[in-house]
């Protein structure tokens, strides 16, 4: 049966306006649970150590874990983050498909309990984010200025000319008795010019939900003495 002129005129118009309402939907609805999973509205407003790193965000996410674990039980795990190192406690088996190297721990590596300020946490084989700031026991914050074109990050006051995206990643400990912490993870971005954005958020909101969501877990796993 061949569909008549004005069906075939109006296929365009309503498959924008379905497209249009699903953008619409993910903004509105899904958006903004997976920018705070976890977190309480108080955590996602307030300021965090590490917002200094950004401080104009295009972009921010705060997501968190209770764990039932004492803060100086949960801060190891953070410390020996990365690629050859301790992971990243997420799905190693993606981060592999894209060639990073990851290995998650399942126990405390003694050799990989030393970070400070200007380290570099590696990411994999030729990327790494840097230390930027460090509270012991408390706070590890990461950030730099990335070259999309080429996924390098400086620490910071070097700039790449051209288009560039400024990045920050804070890992907060806070304490709600002696036997259980809150875990908040907080990104924030801004970018030039505007035109990287429109490819950044698509991309890489729903993808860092889901690989953060999944290393929050894994930390919470670990750190409560529960394997992976």
């Amino acid at each position: 049966m061949s569909r008549s002129p004005a069906s075939t005129r109006l296929r365009g118009p309503l498959a924008a306006l379905a497209a249009a309402a699903a953008a619409a939907g993910y903004v509105l609805a899904l958006r903004p649970r997976l920018l705070t999973w976890g977190a309480t509205a108080q955590e996602s407003a307030g300021p965090l150590p590490g917002d200094e790193l950004v401080r104009t965000a295009r972009m921010q996410s705060t997501r968190a874990v209770t764990i039932n674990a004492p803060a100086a039980g949960v801060w190891p795990w953070l410390v020996q983050l990365g690629a050859g190192r301790g992971g990243m406690y997420s799905y190693d088996l993606l981060e592999n498909a894209a060639g990073l190297g990851m290995h998650s721990a399942d126990r405390i590596l003694p050799e990989y309990q030393q970070l400070g300020v200007g380290d570099v946490i590696p990411l994999g084989p030729d990327a790494g984010i840097p230390v930027r700031r460090l509270e012991s026991g408390s706070v590890l914050a990461l950030g730099g200025s990335m070259d999309p074109r080429t996924g390098r990050i400086t620490a910071s006051g070097g700039a790449p000319a051209g288009p560039r995206l400024e990045l920050g990643w804070t890992f907060v400990l806070q304490p709600v008795d002696e036997r259980t912490t809150r875990l908040l993870s907080r990104t924030r971005y801004d970018y030039s010019p505007l035109a990287v954005g429109l490819i950044l958020r698509p991309a890489l909101e729903p993808l860092q939900f889901i690989m953060e969501r999944r290393m929050l877990l894994g930390i919470k796993s670990r750190a409560e003495g529960r394997g992976r």
